[in-house]
């Protein structure tokens, strides 16, 4: 496996819509950076939101029982606020299609992270395509603000030495082309 350079991800993107919107540069003046950097793409968190009220019907979260109504749907302007030691669902700018032989790994934005800000994006699979949902965590005992259309995780971009068996659409994943903030499924 390798990883890819802004060559690759720039030529992909434009010529294979890989990444729509695609930003070609590293945009930071005044911002969360987002955009093309050397070795990755640094996504945007959108408008929409669902934020967590802290009360689910059965007491708990439960990933194979969850509870919609734990959430409340926001669509900011500016930015959404997580509360103390929450969390909240988010949605990229960014749709994104990855190659049969790409595997790509999210890392949250320093920025955040070194205010107690934690973003958990699991993997894009080979041939996964859509809007990423995101978790966003607030580890801190004060409110924390996310800023819409600026930048929240690093998207890496790994190539196999061969094109996998089977990929996500080839195995109809249960989050392919998700086109709005998707709660966990079975």
């Amino acid at each position: 496996m390798s990883v890819k350079s802004d060559r690759w991800i720039r030529r992909m993107a434009l010529e294979h819509g890989m990444i729509e919107p695609f930003v070609e540069c590293q945009k930071r003046e005044g911002v969360i950076s987002y955009g093309l950097s050397s070795y990755g793409y640094d996504m945007r968190v959108g408008r929409k939101f669902k934020i967590f009220k802290g009360v689910a019907a059965a007491g708990f979260n439960d990933p194979k029982r969850f509870d919609a109504a734990a959430f409340e749907d926001a669509t900011v302007e500016e930015f959404a606020v997580i509360l103390p030691h929450s969390f909240v669902l988010a949605q990229s700018v960014e749709y994104f299609r990855i190659p049969r032989n790409i595997l790509t790994v999210c890392t949250g934005k320093s920025t955040y992270a070194r205010c107690g800000i934690l973003v958990n994006i699991t993997p894009f699979e080979p041939e996964w395509e859509g809007f990423v949902t995101m978790g966003i965590s607030n580890t801190t005992p004060l409110p924390a603000k996310i800023y819409a259309d600026e930048g929240i995780a690093q998207v890496l971009f790994f190539e196999s030495d061969e094109v996998c068996e089977t990929s996500y659409a080839d195995r109809k994943g249960k989050y392919q082309k998700q086109t709005e903030i998707t709660l966990p499924k079975l």
